[in-house]
């Protein structure tokens, strides 16, 4: 057997979500439907660096999958591609050592979250990214992205539904925020998520930005520990999975 590593993209906005869920249309079910045709029919499980929610899009989610064919990485590229929704595109494909998993190889994930930041919505853009009418401090929202920064505990910012077990301690090493014209980017870079943390941190942010909160507020909910004293998660549509790293690139 060996192991295939694929980098792909995919637009969100029509599918419930990357993991495979009854009667729904999912960015892994048509994986593995490519997949099952490719084998003539067997199930091939992939597995992904992370699950992304409906609505949330992709740049860079990186996969892998077993397989007892023997195509060369190029042509696994080409063979995907044309078996897969014009909704999803392979970037790369790469033969992978044994010890690879997409999961738990990888150190640390990038997300980035897109703002319109003006008066009037894009009716073109509205599934990619999110509209905020207000105005915003972004001085302040800058230094409120300090508070993110680091090791903390992330229950405050974590869905109160999530099923993840364990520790809610995550690392991120970069929190931040720039505005070009009416686009405001957040980067948020660390080594693990807790489901809706990163759309909970930028609604946090979006409402220092607007003088609803304050930095020193932000660290004192923080520390508490408690879903209930953030804010709204805003909506899946402005969020991208931009880029997965791992400590030892496969050959």
């Amino acid at each position: 057997m060996k192991r295939v590593k694929c980098t792909i993209a995919y637009d969100g906005s029509d599918f419930s979500g990357f993991q495979i869920q009854p009667n729904k249309r999912t960015v892994q079910g048509e994986l593995e439907k490519a997949l099952a045709k490719m084998h003539q029919g067997k199930k091939v499980r992939l597995h992904a660096s992370g699950r992304t929610d409906a609505g949330v899009h992709a740049v860079g989610q990186v996969l892998h999958f077993d397989t007892a064919l023997t195509l060369p990485p190029h042509k696994w590229k080409r063979a995907l591609e044309s078996l897969l929704p014009a909704d999803i595109q392979v970037m790369l494909t790469e033969n992978a050592e044994e010890d690879f998993h997409a999961r738990f190889s990888a150190i640390e994930k990038e997300y980035r979250y897109f703002v319109l930041n003006r008066p009037e919505p894009d009716i073109f853009r509205r599934q990619y990214i999110y509209h905020s009418p207000y105005k915003v401090d972004m001085e302040k929202m800058q230094q409120a992205c300090q508070v993110f920064e680091g090791t903390h505990d992330f229950t405050t910012f974590a869905s109160a539904k999530s099923t993840a077990k364990g520790s809610k301690v995550r690392t991120l090493s970069e929190v931040s925020c720039n505005k070009q014209g009416d686009i405001i980017e957040f980067v948020l870079r660390g080594n693990g998520f807790l489901q809706h943390m990163v759309r909970i941190i930028v609604g946090a942010l979006l409402e220092t930005g607007t003088g609803r909160r304050t930095p020193n507020e932000l660290a004192e909910i923080l520390a508490k520990q408690d879903r209930r004293y953030a804010g709204k998660t805003i909506p899946s549509e402005g969020l991208y999975l931009w880029k997965v790293s791992y400590d030892k690139q496969p050959e």
